[in-house]
């Protein structure tokens, strides 16, 4: 963790104080990196991530931002941190050097205080596009990771100070929209450098370097305290369950991920021994991704007045096959293993641990990725649905779940920035399933697209609606209709200028008997 420091250890409530003040630090990114965006994406769906790290790669504070993001970051963090310098920004998207999927570019910069690197900012911003076989950069069907984007290793994008400006031109030779990317990009680079002000300020109020290290390192050992008790106040046992993908985009045979959940007094280990090979299409997950989504799970599960950071999930242990779907290795495509897969594993870990702790019914467990892009433009969105109900509360509708958190793009913004018309936007009534407590439902989204457009459609629950509790009905699955006609969960073609694409997406499960 954090460097020995020579200040005295923080009372509880200046620890909390710094707490506080470290998370408005990752917060105060975010909403900079919002406000400052070119891009739809960002500045409507919020669709990034912002955090702070210790020099030694520890996560310390977050924005509550997309947990799939934030439990991935470490790697990216690690990839650069021996190199990178004061007044660098270096960027990183390969999913097998600390990235998650080609979209979701990554920055990270040292930060110094009192002549040391104490700290490292962090953000990640899902961009709509790096190029590859279709626009947005989420192609249904891809086979390998070249297909689906540029490919960036860690590389410095901002150098003593300056803008490299080579390579920012290479990533927008890359794009089907370089305004957008250089638009974003420059909003990330100005959140890292408010960043610097703020760690700068927080250490000048609380004993400079030295102080700050100290507050990192009882800020990471608090996590750990907290956590340890909370695993610790869950039964000891090893709880199996086991989930199953709806094909890949390549085969429509199910992939099935199969995880054992060790609770040994403190400490957990979760075990995906089992788990099928990664597969032709993109639906395979790089170890970052897979830990994210158990960490999430964690979180769920314990106290949620924790701090998170890496303290949080130090006594979690992951392990996974190399090979297999929940660790893939390059070159394998990624493009659906980050947003979907990871539900999946969200799904499988829920089971098993609702076998020793009251959990709730299964959600809509899948983002219904949609990608159109033509002449100009590429619009990207996930889209909300279900939540399963609880044991004391009905599930919420029209909400993204589990491993998203982003927001919708709203209709106005969407007609405005795109050749499209939205000729429909409501609540799929009914979609959740029936119980002591409904599911929530589902909604529905139909967009005429009027220009000729490519579509990319990954999704889940198309098949097999997510799964109520103790005795509550599952939720409906969901649907994709092109001009009325069903289309699989995952899905790529072109659109003729009039064509209608529709989602309707899944219901949350119920939980309990119906009955007076």
């Amino acid at each position: 963790m954090s460097g020995t420091s020579r200040t005295p250890p923080l009372d509880p409530v200046a620890l909390q104080v710094m707490a506080a003040a470290l998370r408005a630090v990752a917060e105060e990114m975010e909403a900079a990196l919002v406000r400052s965006a070119y891009s739809v994406n960002i500045k409507e769906r919020r669709d990034c991530s912002t955090a702070v790290f210790d020099a030694g790669g520890h996560m310390v504070a977050q924005a509550a931002a997309v947990p799939v993001h934030l439990g991935a970051m470490p790697e990216a963090v690690e990839a650069v941190r021996r190199r990178a310098r004061p007044g660098e920004v270096w960027m990183v998207n390969d999913p097998y050097r600390g990235g998650t999927h080609l979209p979701d570019i990554t920055l990270i910069s040292p930060v110094s205080v009192d002549g040391r690197v104490v700290a490292h900012a962090v953000s990640r911003a899902h961009h709509a596009d790096v190029g590859g076989m279709a626009p947005g950069s989420m192609p249904a069907g891809s086979r390998e990771l070249v297909q689906e984007g540029l490919v960036i290793p860690p590389v410095r994008l901002v150098a003593g100070g300056d803008l490299a400006e080579d390579v920012l031109a290479l990533v927008l030779a890359n794009s089907r929209a370089p305004g957008e990317r250089e638009g974003d990009l420059r909003a990330q680079v100005a959140a890292h450098r408010l960043a610097e002000r703020r760690l700068g300020e927080v250490a000048a109020r609380h004993g400079g370097a030295d102080g700050l290290e100290a507050a990192f390192a009882a800020l990471l050992a608090y996590a750990g305290r907290r956590t340890r008790a909370a695993i610790a106040a869950i039964p000891d046992g090893v709880y199996r369950a086991e989930e199953a993908l709806e094909g890949d985009g390549v085969s429509e045979e199910d992939l099935v991920i199969r995880v054992a959940v060790r609770v040994d007094g403190e400490r957990m280990v979760v075990d995906f021994d089992g788990t099928v090979a990664a597969g032709p299409g993109n639906c395979n997950c790089p170890l970052a991704v897979t830990r994210s989504a158990v960490y999430f799970v964690v979180r769920c599960l314990t106290d949620p007045d924790i701090p998170a950071s890496a303290g949080a999930f130090a006594p979690v242990e992951v392990r996974a096959p190399a090979g297999s779907l929940v660790n893939a290795t390059a070159p394998a495509a990624v493009a659906g293993g980050n947003v979907e897969t990871s539900s999946r594993i969200v799904d499988a870990l829920f089971a098993a641990l609702g076998q020793a702790v009251p959990v709730p019914a299964q959600g809509q467990g899948t983002m219904n990725n949609l990608t159109l892009g033509g002449a100009g433009f590429t619009y990207y969105e996930t889209l909300g649905g279900g939540q399963g109900a609880s044991p004391g509360a009905d599930g919420p509708s029209a909400v993204h779940v589990a491993m998203s958190n982003t927001l919708n793009t709203p209709v106005e913004a969407l007609e405005v920035a795109y050749p499209l018309r939205v000729e429909a936007y409501a609540v799929r009534r009914g979609s959740g399933g029936a119980g002591r407590h409904r599911g929530g439902d589902g909604v529905v989204r139909r967009i005429r697209v009027l220009a000729p457009a490519e579509a990319s459609v990954i999704a889940e629950r198309r098949r097999r609606g997510p799964r109520g509790a103790e005795g509550g009905a599952d939720g409906a699955p969901g649907r994709t209709l092109l001009n009325g006609e069903p289309l699989p969960a995952k899905w790529r073609g072109r659109l003729a200028e009039g064509d209608v694409i529709e989602l309707q997406t899944p219901g949350g499960g119920g939980h309990g008997r119906p009955g007076p």
